[in-house]
């Protein structure tokens, strides 16, 4: 078996099938569970808090089962940094020289490769720029790990500032037959959308042991090192960011209304109840919600949520009694809310009174990540010694592209 998830190739595995079998028979545990909850509050007005308990126990095992999977998943996918295959003269000699400076601090090397390339070293200040491959490894695993990259759009540049033209009245068009007069058409009003990159740095440290020792890979270390520093910062930046020193996460954008909503805000619903769904027909607002969105988008949509907000959609049912939200089946797979695809992402709001705790939409078009091309690294023996410090920094943008393609629900009335 392996995963139909693009760009993520998951070959099978016995610890891979396991996992997915423990994730289906927790599901239907939960299942069996939630329904005596359910028929305990019809035939005796409240839910016997044993049964409660044990829910909660089975919230947790499902969120633990699907973490093990997606761990599994990733391990099996992640590439592997190899000094195999065919790489350019200046490529092998940007490797050497790079691992020359991380193990023994000679820069030589590097300052010469940067001449080559066109590329102008900052030596001292800024650090000089890792190895393609070591670039390629940190951005495939960051795209594999941070919730929101792995969803929205991502473009690399070479500058510090992207624009991006959108037309806030378009071009004119209208039917006319063969004969009939052609009226002129009116001229699209263009403005400018931007998205400056930011700083994003992470300092891992290394023994001089470590870094003494030919046997280990100081590429893939420091692939492996800053990765999750990356992602978790990241991820809250996409999310809440304020635009001021990291990117403009979508949930700080001004919210409105979907009866009221004009470009530059993200629509809402509320869900008529303060921090819950309503008692009756409670998935009936999530349809509600889904189409809040317009056709163009719901094909490539989906739902975005914390782990806590999960926990409560779980319980929902259909009016026939089927269960809403269904887990992931496939390696690479997202489990599923009325057929669309969850994202879970740890930095959305708990459901509260008034609180945007769920967020639905075409995620690729909705939302824009931006990298500047080069990740750099400066070596650090001084600061902490006896360790060593890698000073790494990435330049990352991000904002809302089309304030059309991402709806909020509001827990509220």
């Amino acid at each position: 078996m392996t995963s139909t998830t693009p760009g993520l190739e998951i070959k099978s595995s016995p610890d891979l099938n396991h996992a997915i079998d423990d994730l289906l028979r927790a599901f239907e545990t939960y299942k069996e569970e939630n329904d005596r909850r359910l028929s305990d509050i019809e035939t005796r007005g409240s839910a016997d808090p044993l049964t409660t308990e044990k829910l909660e126990r089975l919230d947790r095992a499902l969120d633990d089962n699907k973490r093990r999977l997606d761990e599994i998943s990733l391990k099996a996918a992640r590439p592997v940094l190899s000094s195999n295959g065919p790489r350019t003269q200046l490529a092998r000699e940007h490797r050497a020289a790079f691992d020359g400076y991380v193990r023994k601090g000679e820069s030589a090397g590097l300052v010469d490769i940067e001449s080559k390339a066109l590329s102008v070293g900052s030596g001292p200040d800024g650090g000089y720029l890792v190895p393609a491959e070591t670039e390629t490894t940190v951005n495939t695993a960051l795209k594999e790990i941070s919730p929101i990259r792995a969803i929205a759009s991502v473009r690399q540049v070479s500058g510090s500032v992207f624009k991006k033209p959108f037309s806030i009245t378009g071009a004119g068009a209208g039917w006319v037959g063969e004969t009939g007069e052609r009226t002129t058409t009116a001229t699209p009003t263009l403005a400018d959308l931007t998205f400056p990159t930011m700083e994003l740095y992470a300092m891992p440290a290394a023994t001089p042991a470590l870094l003494d020792d030919a046997a280990v890979d100081i590429d893939q270390w420091i692939a492996e090192e800053v990765r999750s520093a990356f992602a978790e910062q990241e991820g809250t930046a996409f999310v809440t960011g304020n635009g001021s020193s990291r990117p403009t996460g979508f949930m700080h954008y001004d919210k409105v209304a979907e009866a009221s909503w004009v470009w530059g805000k993200i629509g809402a619903i509320k869900t008529g109840v303060d921090a819950a769904f309503p008692s009756t027909n409670p998935g009936d607002k999530l349809i509600d919600f889904v189409y809040t969105l317009k056709a163009g988008y719901r094909a490539n949509a989906r739902f975005v949520m914390n782990r806590s907000t999960q926990a409560i959609v779980r319980k929902l049912k259909d009016d026939d009694g089927h269960y809403l939200w269904h887990p992931a089946i496939s390696p690479g797979e997202s489990p599923s809310l009325m057929g669309f695809p969850v994202t879970e992402a740890e930095d959305m709001p708990n459901v509260a009174a008034d609180a945007y705790a769920i967020a639905f939409g075409d995620f690729r078009r909705g939302y824009l990540i931006v990298d500047r091309i080069g990740i750099r690294i400066l070596r650090d023996p001084y600061s902490s010694k006896p360790y060593v410090l890698f000073y790494t920094t990435k330049r990352v943008g991000g904002g809302v592209q089309d304030f059309d393609a991402i709806k909020l629900l509001q827990f509220g009335d």
